[in-house]
């Protein structure tokens, strides 16, 4: 059995940073802002939490701990996905 190169990603989904402003995500090659001001439910959470997501179906992100799901495609085409949260 041979190893990627070193540095290179094997993972679909991956957290690569959380700021005081959001939570940056990798998924399938591309990576994602998501701001606290649009996605509330991550600026109160737990650091492992956060970390914890999984990617199903090639497109559904899934925070089991959270209790949260979004498609891929809703970071790529916001505006299509109109439901947003209000406090």
């Amino acid at each position: 059995m041979k190893s990627k190169k070193v540095g290179e990603r094997t993972s679909h989904v991956e957290v690569t940073n959380i700021s005081n402003h959001g939570v940056w995500l990798y998924a399938k090659g591309t990576e994602y802002f998501l701001p606290f001001e649009d996605f509330p439910w991550f600026k109160e959470a737990k650091v492992g939490e956060i970390m914890e997501v999984e990617l199903f179906h090639d497109n559904h992100l899934r925070w089991e701990k959270l209790d949260i799901d979004l498609e891929i495609e809703s970071l790529v085409e916001p505006d299509k996905y109109p439901l947003v949260y209000q406090n």
